[in-house]
C-alpha cells in the first residue's frame, strides 16, 4: 500500500507544470526583494532579518511553499469531492469574522490570533472557485440549459461577495466579481458582459460630468441618456436585424430635439429627465408592437436592455451619495480626474506616480530610489509595491514584471484548456480571473487610472494571507492537472 502512495506521488511530481511553479519562484523571490528594498533604510541589517518585513515574507514564502507541497502531496479527488464543504466552512468564516475580527482603520475583516493576523476573504477566493467547479461538473449541468443554474452560480459567487461587504472590506469584495468572467466561458450569453461594460460606461459619464446642466439635467445624465439611445438603436440593427424600426426611433429622436430646441429658443423650459424618459418609452412602446412580426426574444432583451439601462441611471447618483462612503467617493473622483486632493485622497497615487516617472528607462538602481527611502509612498511595502519597482528598476524592471504575469496568465490558460473535466477548466479559469483582476486594478490604482480600494498585487505585496490564498490556489490548480490523464469528460 505504502508503495503505491510512494508511485503515485512520484507519477505526480513527474506529472506537474514546472514552468508555472517556476515562474511563481521567481515571482514570491522578486517579490520579497522589492519588499526589502521599499522597507530597506540605512539601519536594515539583512534581507533576512526576520524582525522586518522581507524576512517575515521569506518566512511566509517558507510556509507557502510547504503548504503547497501538502496540497501536491493530497489526494486530487479531495478538492472535487470536499468542494462544498470547504465553501460551507469559508462561508461560516466569513460570518464569523463579521463578529469576531477587531475594527482595523474603519474594517472587519482580520483574524487576529496572537502576534499572527488573517484574512479569511484572501482564502475565500479557492473555496469559491473549488464550490463553482463543482456546480459547472454535476451531472448533465449546463448554465443555459434553465435559468435556475444561473442563479445558483450566482448565489456561490455573491454570497461570499455580501459577507465580505459587510466586513467593510470593499476592495476583497470587488475581486470576486471577476468569478462571473468564468461563466462567460461557460456559454454565458456575450450581452451579459456587454451590458456590465455598458454600466461601468454610464457610471464613469454620469459621475465625471455631473457639474454643468443641460435641461436642467447634469451633462452626465444627458450624455447617458443619448448612450442608451443610440444603444438601443444600434442593438434594433445588429441584434434584433429590423432596420425599419430603429429608423422610426431615431426620426422620433431627431424630430423631437428639433421640436425641444424650438421650445428652448421661445423661453420655454423642457425638464431633460421628462424628456428623455418619455423618448424612450415611447420607443420601447413602439418597439414591443412591432416585434410581434420577428422573433420575440432578442426584442425582448433589447427593450429590457433600454429599461434596466434607465433605472440603473437613476441609481448611479443615489449609490454614490447615499451608499459610498465619503473616503470612496473622494477616492473615485480623484480617480476620474474631478478632485486633485494631492494632500489627501489623491497623496498616495501622486506620489506613486513621482516614483515611478522618476525611475525613467532603468531606474536609480537597487535601494537607490530616494521616494522609497524618504517614505513619501505610504503603504509602499503592500498595496504599492509596485511603484519601488519602477523607481528602482525604472521601464524596464517593470516591464519584466509585467512579462512574468503574463507568461503565467497565458500558461494558466493553456493549463485551463487542456483540462479533461469541466470541474478543473472552470477552476482553472477562476484562478485567472482573480488574477488577472488582481493584477489590473492594483497597477491601475498605482498608476492613478483605478481608485485606490486596496487590492494586493498578487505574489508581491507583503502580507502572509494574500501569499497563503494564491499559493493554495494556484497548486490545488497544479494538482488538479498534474493528474488530468487520469480522468474521464
Amino acid at each position: 500500500m505504502a508503495s503505491k502512495n510512494t508511485e503515485a506521488n512520484v507519477s505526480v511530481f513527474r506529472s506537474l507544470d514546472w514552468f508555472t511553479i517556476f515562474i511563481y519562484l521567481l515571482l514570491v523571490s522578486a517579490g520579497a526583494v522589492s519588499i526589502y528594498a521599499a522597507s530597506y533604510d540605512f539601519d536594515n541589517a539583512s534581507i533576512f532579518d526576520f524582525s522586518e518585513f522581507s524576512g517575515k515574507q521569506f518566512l511566509w514564502i517558507a510556509l507557502s511553499l510547504f503548504i503547497g507541497c501538502v496540497i501536491l502531496l493530497l489526494d486530487y479527488r479531495i478538492y472535487e469531492t470536499y468542494a462544498y464543504p470547504i465553501y460551507g466552512v469559508v462561508i461560516l468564516v466569513l460570518i464569523a469574522t463579521i463578529f469576531l475580527a477587531p475594527d482595523i482603520k474603519g474594517s472587519r475583516s482580520w483574524l487576529v490570533f496572537g502576534p499572527v493576523s488573517l484574512q479569511p476573504a484572501e482564502f475565500g477566493k479557492f473555496a469559491t472557485a473549488l464550490a463553482l467547479a463543482k456546480l459547472f461538473n454535476s451531472y448533465n449541468f449546463s448554465l443555459n440549459a434553465k435559468i435556475s443554474n444561473y442563479f445558483r452560480s450566482l448565489i456561490i459567487i455573491f454570497l461570499p461577495i455580501c459577507l465580505i461587504l459587510l466586513q467593510r472590506e470593499t476592495g476583497s469584495a470587488l475581486v470576486y466579481f471577476a468569478l462571473i468572467f468564468v461563466l462567460y466561458r461557460e456559454g454565458m450569453s456575450g450581452l451579459v458582459l456587454f451590458s456590465v461594460l455598458c454600466a461601468v460606461l454610464y457610471f464613469v459619464v454620469a459621475v465625471k460630468f455631473s457639474e454643468p446642466l443641460i435641461l436642467g439635467i447634469p451633462v452626465g445624465e444627458f450624455s447617458v441618456f443619448l448612450l442608451i439611445i443610440l444603444i438601443f438603436s444600434a442593438m434594433l440593427i445588429f441584434y434584433c436585424r429590423d432596420f425599419i424600426i430603429a429608423r422610426n426611433v431615431i426620426l422620433g429622436f431627431i424630430i423631437s430635439g428639433i421640436i425641444v430646441t424650438i421650445l428652448a429658443l421661445c423661453g420655454i423650459e423642457i425638464n431633460g429627465t421628462i424628456y428623455f424618459c418619455s423618448i424612450i418609452a415611447l420607443a420601447v412602446g413602439y418597439t414591443l408592437i412591432g416585434m410581434f412580426h420577428h422573433r420575440i426574444e432578442k426584442f425582448l432583451i433589447t427593450v429590457t436592455f433600454a429599461v434596466v439601462s434607465v433605472l440603473f441611471l437613476f441609481s448611479v447618483n443615489y449609490v454614490f451619495g447615499n451608499i459610498l462612503e465619503p473616503h470612496q467617493q473622494t477616492r473615485i473622483k480623484v480617480a476620474l480626474g474631478i478632485e486633485e486632493d494631492l494632500r489627501g485622497a489623491g497623496y498616495n497615487v501622486n506620489q506613486s506616480k513621482i516614483a515611478i516617472g522618476s525611475g525613467g528607462l532603468t531606474g536609480k538602481g537597487f535601494l537607490n530610489g530616494t521616494q522609497t527611502k524618504l517614505k513619501y509612498v505610504p503603504e509602499q511595502h503592500t498595496d504599492f509595491i509596485f511603484c519601488t519597482i519602477g523607481e528602482e528598476e525604472g521601464f524596464i524592471g517593470a516591464t519584466a514584471v509585467l512579462l512574468l504575469f503574463t507568461a503565467l496568465i497565458l500558461r494558466l490558460i493553456y493549463i485551463a484548456e487542456r483540462q479533461r473535466t469541466a470541474f478543473g477548466r472552470v477552476y482553472a479559469y477562476c484562478v485567472v480571473s482573480c488574477l488577472i483582476f488582481h493584477l489590473c486594478i492594483n497597477i491601475g490604482m498605482v498608476i492613478g487610472l483605478c481608485p485606490v480600494i486596496g487590492i494586493p498585487l498578487p505574489f508581491f505585496s507583503y502580507g502572509g494571507s494574500a501569499l497563503w490564498g494564491f499559493t493554495i490556489f494556484l497548486f490545488i490548480l497544479l494538482r488538479i492537472d498534474a493528474s488530468r490523464k487520469e480522468r474521464r469528460d
